[in-house]
Formats: C-alpha cells, sequence, structure tokens
C-alpha cells in the first residue's frame, strides 16, 4: 500500500522544484485535477452567466485555476509551496498568487470572496508534519479564516482524501464549530477506486453547531461507468474544439479575458503566436 504524501514530509517540501515540475506535466493528474475542479464548480452551482471572485485554496501550479478561468470566473490562489507556485507563474496563470500555509489562516478582507475552492489539499492540515503543528488547532484557523473571507451565503467546494474516519470528523466538527452548514457530497460510495469526497459548507445564517450530513452524489458501478465514458467523451470532444496551448488562437483567447478583466494587454500583431527562432547561426 503506497505511503500517502502528507505522511511523508510537509507539502512545501513534498511539493519541491523537481516534484512540482513533475506534477504539472502528468497528463493523467492533469486530467484529474480537471475533472475535480469541473466537479467544485459543479457542486457552487453558480447562476449561468454570474463570474464570480473564487478563492482557490492550495492552488498549487494553477491548474484548478486554469479551470475557473475558462468558466471566466477572476480567481486568487494559495499555496504553501514556493516551487509549485513558481510553476503557476511560468504558465502565465490569470489568478493573483499568494504564498500562504492554510493551517495558520489567512487575512483577506472580509467577506471579498463570493466563493472557494480546493482540490486535494484539506487532508494536509490534519497531519502533523511538524513537531509544532495541531492539526485541530490549524483546522480551526483555517476554517475561521475561510468563514471571514467569504460573503454572507458564500459557498466553499472543498475536495479532500481524509485517511479514515477520524480525520473526516475532525473536518467537518472544526467546520461546523467555525460557522459553516452544509454537508459532505460522496461521488461514487461503494466504488474504493472512484470514490470522491466533496464538503459543500456555505458561510452565514443560523448554521452554528449544526451537523454537517453526508450527501449522496454521483451513482456507481455500471451508471458510474456509463457516466464516466459520457464524461470522458464529451471531455475529448470540448478538447477537440479548445486551441493547442500556446498557439496563436489560445494567445489571442487569453488576451480577450484579461482585457474583459481590464487589464493592459499588448495589443496583438503579425508576431502574436510566432514561434521564436534560436540564435542566429551567424552570430558568434
Amino acid at each position: 500500500m503506497a505511503t500517502r504524501p502528507e505522511n511523508i514530509c510537509p507539502p512545501e517540501i513534498y511539493y519541491n522544484q523537481d516534484e512540482a515540475v513533475k506534477y504539472t506535466n502528468s497528463t493523467r493528474i492533469i486530467e484529474i485535477q480537471e475533472q475535480l475542479t469541473e466537479r467544485c464548480i459543479e457542486l457552487l452551482n453558480i447562476p449561468e452567466g454570474e463570474d464570480q471572485l473564487i478563492l482557490d485554496i492550495g492552488c498549487g501550479s494553477g491548474l484548478s485555476g486554469a479551470q475557473l478561468s475558462e468558466h471566466n470566473h477572476h480567481w486568487v490562489g494559495i499555496d504553501i509551496s514556493r516551487d509549485m507556485l513558481n510553476v503557476a507563474v511560468e504558465r502565465e496563470s490569470e489568478g493573483d498568487l499568494y504564498e500562504i500555509d492554510m493551517g495558520q489562516g489567512f487575512n483577506f478582507r472580509h467577506g471579498v470572496f463570493d466563493s472557494a475552492i480546493s482540490v486535494s489539499a484539506l487532508q494536509w492540515l490534519c497531519v502533523a508534519s511538524k513537531k509544532s503543528y495541531n492539526p485541530v488547532a490549524r483546522l480551526k484557523k483555517f476554517f475561521q479564516s475561510l468563514y471571514n473571507s467569504l460573503r454572507a451565503g458564500g459557498k466553499a467546494v472543498l475536495q479532500f482524501y481524509p485517511d479514515g474516519a477520524q480525520q473526516l470528523e475532525m473536518i467537518t466538527t472544526a467546520a461546523m464549530k467555525c460557522g459553516f452548514g452544509g454537508g459532505v457530497v460522496v461521488d461514487y460510495p461503494n466504488s474504493a477506486k472512484a470514490k470522491k469526497l466533496y464538503l459543500v459548507i456555505q458561510a452565514g445564517g443560523d448554521t452554528r453547531e449544526q451537523n454537517i450530513v453526508m450527501i449522496n452524489g454521483l451513482e456507481d458501478e455500471n451508471e458510474e461507468e456509463a457516466k464516466f465514458n459520457a464524461a470522458q467523451k464529451q471531455k475529448q470532444i470540448h478538447k477537440a474544439k479548445k486551441p493547442k496551448i500556446k498557439s496563436k488562437e489560445w494567445i489571442q483567447n487569453k488576451k480577450e479575458r484579461q482585457r474583459a478583466q481590464g487589464r493592459e494587454v499588448r495589443p496583438d500583431s503579425k508576431y502574436t503566436g510566432r514561434k521564436r527562432s534560436g540564435p542566429s547561426k551567424y552570430l558568434k
């Protein structure tokens, strides 16, 4: 049985420069991140046509943020690994990036975010990877910061991999005590391989000390396979329509999104998207 990454060393050490590059260049990891992020966006249930300011917790190299940009949302990403954030910068991620340990909390302006997502990060808070770490205290600090950062009624969808019932209870109890209400959506509950958990919580209202309930999400077994195959087929169609990364069309689409956000963007020219040649053979 493989050792879970959070049991090896702290995340800022585990996700070093080599791991960050490997993580971002893995086709399998990219596909998984895209699927998980799309599910998070779906569970946020944002009204059609509404663009939001979303906090991406544990944004890593910007894979989840890229999906938020595809849905025309603005986003801010936080992560403890500087090497992962450096890769996000190299990938020209469109979100604002901050090096922050979520277990120490974050001091964004109260109510600034409409929503929040997190993909495969929350379980790191359940492990004392340093002698000074207290998982219960770090979870409380995290959820209190998240609650403060969300507007009244703002939702957060946090996908995570708990290592057993004890960690699941630690997480839900901490969220509940900080004022969140909601539930844990379990996709494919009877499939050991496909099972995914999403903490879907909302800030505001009279939710303090209310239980966070378990909710069945997507079905599994035969229906799971059918949905998975349909999703894969739809994804292939979507990918076929998407311009190749760094192509002229991809660059122009990105510029249009940035102009819509009010950013200063270089004007298009005949050189846009043109591959740069190497040094001239006539130069020493």
